[in-house]
């Protein structure tokens, strides 16, 4: 089976593994102004991952813990947070920055960003960080979460190859196509799906801005709202 990437709009993934699980990435449905209404009621979820605390990554993450009973991988003090908001307690799913979390077969590993973390009634929520999310048969992602460039990327690129860059590029809150480009430098991928663009007016950067910035071979996949990739 294929590893399918589902782009829910802004940063928000629908993944489905070789194993056939069900993973959503920074699952803001709910209030996600380019969220497909067709995708606003999931039919399962076997595993929920958040970057940081931000109302538009943590979204709908609790609703679907509910409704699922799904497993959340978060940074540690922002799984306790969730906790407290009725996610079910597992200090071995609230790993920091380096540590790896096996779910099922599928590897999740935080790494660092550079952000600001806070959540919705301003507890601390650690700190911001990417996921490097590794499947059954080895295909590897990278989600950035929120972040500027930094050198370390070369470092993430270096220990853990992924396959596939999910970067944002949307300028103001994170890093634009400028930044984004010479993290897929740094990261030595071949391949980059962008993300946190398009949701609102101050969100500027485009594919097209990346295409033209990005380093040779390099392929930018910017499927639409709803869009499945196939790998």
């Amino acid at each position: 089976m294929a590893t399918e990437l589902t782009w829910l709009g802004h940063a928000s993934f629908r993944m489905d593994t070789p194993g056939g699980k069900r993973v959503y990435v920074d699952p803001f449905l709910s209030g996600n102004p380019r969220c497909p209404e067709t995708e606003l009621e999931p039919e399962r979820c076997e595993l929920v991952l958040v970057t940081h605390g931000h109302g538009d990554h943590v979204g709908d993450t609790v609703a679907l813990h509910r409704r699922f009973g799904c497993p959340v991988v978060a940074h540690t003090e922002l799984r306790g947070w969730l906790t407290g908001q009725g996610v079910e307690a597992n200090q071995g799913h609230g790993p920091n920055k380096g540590g790896t979390v096996t779910v099922d077969g599928v590897k999740v590993t935080l790494t660092d960003a550079n952000h600001s973390s806070s959540v919705s009634d301003g507890s601390y929520a650690g700190e911001p960080a990417g996921l490097v999310v590794e499947l059954e048969d080895g295909f590897t992602l990278y989600f950035a979460g929120d972040t500027n460039v930094f050198g370390d990327m070369s470092l993430i690129g270096r220990i853990y190859a992924p396959d596939v860059a999910v970067l944002p590029i949307g300028d103001h809150y994170t890093m634009g196509p400028r930044e984004a480009a010479v993290a897929l430098e740094l990261l030595g991928v071949a391949r980059c799906v962008p993300c946190h663009y398009g949701t609102f007016p101050l969100l500027t950067g485009t594919p097209d801005a990346l295409r033209e910035l990005a380093p040779p071979g390099v392929e930018i996949l910017a499927p639409q709202p709803g869009e499945t990739l196939s790998f």
